[in-house]
């Protein structure tokens, strides 16, 4: 269960060899690795000869060099810090236990078969989020809006790095800045941690004036028409975030591939070491019972359940269907086992506090910045523990920022194919442009920026290219043949199940998702302040110009081809491998059957 941030990725994988089909040598399959923040999957990849690694326009493409390397980037990629943040807290929310019926439902019906398509997708075109449309030239624009997409959520994702670089510098300064209010930076209204400040809202507790006042300075700041200038110390932070970003990613996955050795595995070394901290903590226990409490009543009401794209492209080693079950499978399982976590935590805060679980539980960067380092203060070496949990957000936030970064990177690479001589030159100005325009979110009243591009870079308009998407690849390019290329790939064609997904279940699901999401759309706000009109029109202009993407392009693939109407539509939505077959009049899309085959 993903939102907002993150970012799309593609990355070559290793070499893994795949059963022949119809050819006298053995094949090897290359898969491209890609993730988008926000919650279901997509894939590139491609068959290659044994005797080389070469992409189909000659050019030398990146591999990975073990097997591990690739399941560690699977895990990195498919986890990140909403994992941590907004998963635990939908779930309380909307019902407890009872959240995980639908959660568990929509990932079997939409999750696993759509990331199952990105993969065997990528595996046998191995392209780029844009040249994997040759398959039908006309929807070549959804890989634009999911690179736009990724570019958008650079820009406050690695914020969020930069910040948690912030609090691991300051748990070193011997006493934790946020246990007191005897700083230049508390206002009157502060209150230490001993107090049942909760309950009066008139006060305030030093760990929301350390994140609000003494790190983002936003005291100094009335609003999102009155930013000022970036922050040195942020600055600083957030350069650090760009210069780790920059040597991860310059040579490609030769040295991303080392990096997720660390960046994949830190977190559940640190989850498990804070669960078994936190279990032992007074009121623990009523957390987590109340993280697992069932209310079917709460669901039904309340419950909306928010679809976020992660688009992954990665190299296959297995079955593709394998693949998506374990990398989705991964994926929950975390999401699942962080809110034992975080609850455990939250239960001891209610408990020491003496007020209402959900007076302390929320989401999203209060979550992770005030609620558990308020909570982490009160322990026994409570710097120890908070090195611990800032070093966990930073390696779930830098392996899905890579991820980000990645895909904007391989996905103008591939399209443009002069700049695979200068990878590293490119890589740099993508990071440095990243980095200018990340500043405005590190000026004092930056987490204004930062909530509006979170409420809109990266939700409805990733919903809208999945969609695009799986009608492209089920209803143009269709079904039948993509169940082909999956049978020529690894000699076994996807059941039945997975089949009527890609056809109807899953096309039909995000439609859904997508008119919820208009229909059910909220002004963004950040506390008590609330965006102006003008700011949420920009928001929905930063949206749209992703999912425009795909209406101009179309515009421009039809204008641009060549003969009649009828013609240029042919052209239009059949792959370019097959235009000689336009050229006689057999155009399989215009045929009743293409259309009623499942």
């Amino acid at each position: 269960m993903l939102r907002g941030r993150l970012p799309v990725t593609h990355m070559s994988s290793a070499i893994a060899p795949v059963k022949p089909s119809g050819t006298a040598g053995p094949k090897e399959v290359e898969l491209i690795l890609v993730k988008e923040q926000n919650g279901v999957q997509f894939t590139s990849s491609a068959l290659v000869s044994p005797s080389g690694q070469t992409h189909p326009s000659g050019e030398e493409r990146e591999t990975w060099g073990k097997k591990i390397d690739f399941l560690l980037s699977v895990i990195g990629f498919a986890v990140d810090l909403a994992n941590v943040w907004r998963f635990p807290y939908l779930c309380y929310k909307n019902g407890g236990g009872a959240f995980l019926v639908p959660y568990l439902f929509f990932m079997v019906i939409a999750g696993m078969p759509l990331f199952y398509m990105e993969l065997a997708l990528g595996q046998y075109n191995r392209e780029g989020a844009a040249g994997v449309w040759k398959i039908c030239p006309i929807f070549k624009g959804v890989g634009f809006t999911v690179i736009l997409i990724s570019l958008y959520v650079g820009f406050y994702y690695n914020v969020i790095i930069a910040w948690a670089l912030f609090y691991l510098f300051s748990c070193f300064s011997g006493e934790l800045p946020w246990i007191h209010c005897n700083n230049t930076w508390n206002s009157p209204n502060c209150s230490d941690l001993n107090s049942t400040l909760l309950n009066d809202t008139y006060k305030t507790t030093p760990a929301l004036e350390y994140f609000e006042r003494g790190m983002l300075h936003l005291h100094k700041s009335s609003g999102i028409d009155d930013l000022g200038l970036p922050r040195w110390q942020l600055t600083s932070c957030l350069a650090v975030v760009i210069v780790v970003l920059y040597f991860s990613l310059w040579k490609g996955v030769k040295t991303s591939g080392k990096v997720v050795w660390i960046t994949a595995t830190m977190p559940y070394v640190v989850l498990t070491v804070l669960l078994l901290r936190g279990v032992t903590l007074p009121g623990a226990i009523d957390g987590i019972k109340a993280y697992l409490s069932v209310d079917f009543l709460r669901l039904c009401v309340t419950l909306s359940f928010k679809c976020t794209c992660s688009i992954i492209a990665l190299k296959s080693m297995m079955l593709c269907y394998r693949d998506a079950i374990i990398t989705s499978s991964i994926n929950s399982l975390t999401s699942f086992f962080s809110g034992f976590v975080i609850f455990s935590f939250l239960g001891y805060m209610s408990h020491k506090h003496n007020v209402a679980l959900d007076k302390v539980a929320t989401d999203g960067p209060g979550l992770v910045f005030i609620i558990y380092p308020e909570a982490i203060a009160t322990l026994p070496g409570s710097s120890v523990w908070a090195v611990i949990f800032f070093i966990m957000l930073l390696t779930l936030g830098i392996d899905s920022a890579m991820g980000g970064m990645e895909s904007v990177i391989t996905g103008l690479i591939d399209e443009f194919k002069f700049l695979h001589k200068h990878r590293e030159l490119f890589t740099l100005f993508i990071v440095v442009s990243t980095f200018l325009i990340s500043l405005i979110c590190v000026t004092n009243g930056g987490i204004y920026v930062f909530t509006l591009l979170d409420h809109f870079a990266a939700g409805t308009s990733i919903l809208f290219g999945v969609l695009i998407e799986a009608v492209g690849i089920a209803w143009f390019y269709g079904v039948d043949r993509f169940s082909d290329d999956i049978q020529e790939m690894i000699g076994q064609r996807p059941g039945l199940y997975w089949r009527l997904c890609w056809k109807f279940v899953s096309p039909c699901f995000l439609l859904f998702m997508v008119v919820v999401s208009f229909a059910t759309f909220n002004p963004p706000k950040y506390g008590s302040y609330y965006f102006p009109t003008w700011a949420t029109m920009l928001g929905w202009c930063l949206s749209i110009s992703s999912m425009i993407m795909v209406p101009l392009y179309a515009i421009y693939k039809f204008c641009s081809l060549p003969g009649s109407f009828c013609d240029k539509l042919a052209y239009a939505i059949t792959p370019e491998t097959e235009h000689h077959l336009v050229e006689r009049g057999e155009v399989r899309q215009f045929t009743l059957h293409h259309w009623l085959v499942v």
